[in-house]
């Protein structure tokens, strides 16, 4: 079949949620199908090599057409207080991409048009009879409307409170315009059925590259731990200020001699302050490859409280066999069983205790360990997941 797949993002390099997601499906629904990738590049986190990424895509793609755009979102972000319509819906409709669709769309005869965001979804409205499929990385509403509970900034509190409704109206209306939408897990299908409960679901769930992300004899660095996340996402960079404000402190008292590397781009100033202070205290910025820091970690940490869909990272330190200590929203969505896979914490106290426990118990490690990775093997590696897909195709089309 011939796929046209609309990304909201240049899927290269795949370093982190979203980019693994679209970057591995592609690779491996095109061994199948022929995928010709349509993508918007606009401001992202870290710089990339637009020439070397469709060099890299093309491996696997017919053809890779990217839009080059300069988004201001602060201005849209204000200009959807006065509108009807959702903020997400709104930031990448331009008339260069809708024109490009209609020409391709009316040259090219596709038998499925993927759309991989929600954010894509308003282009649907430039698509005639062809069978399309709609992605959801996250429920946004839910999401949106699980921030306005946590914000304390009362008019940043409105503002999402009003999007969180303006986007569950949407998602009512949208989503049954398309033959079939898509769940990154059973959690996020049942939120979404809630909003629309007449629609076709299909859950295709995140995964990771098992051969990339592979456990390391090369052994751990004890009491050290971990956690890798870009901070301009707001669910990371609220789980790193908890961590360096609430859980560090305590943990330090237990363990003098504990260390703990931050990973990812754009930190905030009050944990660098940190790390200046304490030698223990690491925090490296974006890194092009996480898997040494993985593999160096005796403890996988993951205090995220906030945010939606399912978390790559914690399928990535799965995968590498990393014991793991986590908040139960970051594991939302993968079915993993409380001290069978990994543990679980709440509060700054609990996660010291079940910090506590892996450093004093190395059996629990091993344990662990075996049995996150046999989870991973059997469930979320993409090499299965991206033959799901193509299936989802196939049954689209006819």
């Amino acid at each position: 079949m011939k796929i046209l797949w609309l990304s909201h993002i240049f899927p290269y390099p795949p370093k982190g949620g979203v980019l693994q997601r679209t970057y591995n499906l592609i690779k491996h629904v095109s061994k199948f199908h022929d995928i010709h990738l349509l993508s918007v590049d606009h401001n992202v986190e870290y710089p990339i090599d637009v020439k070397k990424g469709i060099f890299e895509l093309n491996k696997f793609c017919y053809k890779v057409t990217v839009i080059n755009v300069s988004i201001n979102k602060k201005i849209i972000a204000f200009k959807s207080l006065f509108s009807l319509k959702p903020y997400t819906c709104q930031w990448l409709y331009f008339d260069r991409m809708k024109n490009l669709i209609i020409n391709l769309t009316g040259l090219d005869k596709f038998d499925c048009i993927h759309f991989d965001s929600i954010d894509m979804a308003e282009y649907i409205r430039e698509i005639k009879s062809t069978p399309k499929v709609l992605n959801h990385h996250n429920i946004e509403s839910q999401m949106m409307f699980r921030r306005s509970l946590k914000e304390k900034n009362l008019y940043r509190k409105l503002y999402f409170f009003i999007e969180s409704l303006k986007l569950r109206y949407y998602e009512n209306k949208i989503c049954s315009m398309f033959n079939y939408n898509i769940t990154v897990s059973e959690l996020d299908k049942r939120r979404l059925l809630k909003i629309c409960p007449e629609i076709n679901i299909e859950v295709i769930p995140n995964g990771v590259d098992v051969d990339y992300f592979k456990p390391s004899q090369k052994g751990f660095d004890p009491q050290t731990l971990v956690f890798a996340g870009g901070m301009n996402w707001y669910p990371n960079r609220d789980a790193v200020i908890f961590f360096c404000r609430e859980i560090w402190p305590i943990l330090k008292k237990n363990w003098p001699n504990v260390k703990v590397i931050i990973i990812g781009h754009d930190p905030p100033r009050s944990i660098l302050s940190i790390a200046k202070k304490d030698s223990n205290f690491i925090v490296t910025g974006f890194v092009d490859d996480v898997r040494p820091y993985l593999e160096k970690a005796h403890v996988y940490i993951c205090p995220i409280r906030d945010g939606g869909g399912t978390k790559l990272k914690i399928l990535d330190a799965m995968s590498m066999a990393k014991p793991i200590v986590a908040h139960p929203v970051s594991i939302e969505g993968i079915e993993a069983e409380p001290e069978k896979h990994l543990l679980l914490a709440r509060t700054p106290h609990e996660f010291v205790y079940q910090i506590d426990r892996l450093f004093n118990d190395i059996k629990l490690c091993n344990y662990l360990s075996k049995n996150c990775r046999e989870l991973v093997l059997k469930k979320y590696d993409f090499s299965k997941i991206g033959q799901k897909l193509a299936y989802l195709y196939n049954k689209v089309g006819n």
